[in-house]
């Protein structure tokens, strides 16, 4: 079981990002680089994320679209400064020069800055959306990559470097960094419908953890060329990750108890789709 029952997600959140990209700004310059960043592949998870919940929860797919689109732009936004040497040094991206070496270190920053305060524009100006829908959607998407979530994690990560942590200092670390926006994707369809926030925030937050486990299982044992960027980052920059902490075997064992939390926890509420469940699937199996 592939990735294929991503694709229409995938298409429709492309169209959507290349519109969003096309209009016209102060820089074109800026623009182009904005565009490298975000329309450069990817697997579009969180996007999906969005739309498998929209259906089911049996919404119009269009009402997860400016949420979708944001997420993204975000997502763009954080790889991009992600890659910069005074973060994590990363020449390559999904087989790619990254943002920083494609352009220069100045617009990389600037491209980042300008992504992050579009993704909220497409969500303030979303006049499908009620208006109290739209500020919760801000407010929890501004916590999800604010100091105490996605940016907040990054800064944690790297106070770990060379040091030796818990597997519980770990999990906070990731939780933030990586876990946070995975779980604002996944609760999103339930703000949208006024429903079922709890059980879709809990499924987001194992999934969040199970994503970052098979990442470090790749980073230790994957294929470069399928990953599109060095294998090994991890190790040369001296972080703990659930392979060094555990080993690759108790990882995997770790991995398939937050995926069956994950499974769980969307059970529990008949929403455990065929389309989730085969997410969930790929979360467990992807190679990239």
């Amino acid at each position: 079981m592939g990735s294929e029952f991503l694709a229409p997600f995938q298409h429709r959140i492309e169209q959507a990002l290349t519109t969003s990209l096309s209009q016209p700004t102060a820089s074109h310059y800026l623009t182009e680089a904005m565009r490298y960043a975000t329309l450069n592949g990817g697997k579009r998870l969180r996007a999906a994320l969005v739309y498998l919940g929209c259906e089911a929860l049996e919404l119009d797919l269009e009402l997860g679209d400016s949420t979708s689109l944001a997420i993204e732009l975000v997502h763009a936004y954080s790889l991009v400064h992600d890659d910069l040497p005074a973060m994590d040094d990363d020449e390559l991206r999904r087989g790619k020069p990254t943002t920083h070496i494609q352009f220069d270190e100045a617009t990389a920053i600037l491209a980042g800055d300008a992504l992050q305060s579009l993704a909220f524009h497409q969500l303030a100006t979303d006049k499908q959306l009620s208006t109290d829908v739209r500020i919760e959607l801000i407010a929890k998407l501004s916590a999800a990559i604010g100091p105490d979530g996605m940016v907040g994690g990054q800064s944690l990560d790297m106070l770990a470097e060379g040091a030796e942590i818990k597997l519980d200092a770990l999990q906070n670390i990731h939780a933030r960094k990586t876990g946070a926006l995975i779980q604002f994707a996944a609760t999103a369809p339930g703000i949208i419908a006024g429903q079922h926030q709890a059980p879709l925030a809990a499924f987001g937050s194992a999934l969040g953890i199970a994503f970052q486990i098979q990442d470090d299982i790749l980073d230790a044992t994957g294929d470069d060329q399928a990953l599109g960027k060095r294998s090994g980052a991890d190790a040369r920059q001296s972080k703990s990750t659930y392979v060094s902490l555990l080993g690759i075997d108790r990882a995997q064992d770790a991995l398939q108890r937050m995926l069956e939390q994950s499974r769980q926890s969307l059970d529990d509420v008949n929403l455990l789709t065929p389309s989730f469940d085969q997410l969930i699937h790929f979360v467990a199996h992807r190679d990239y």
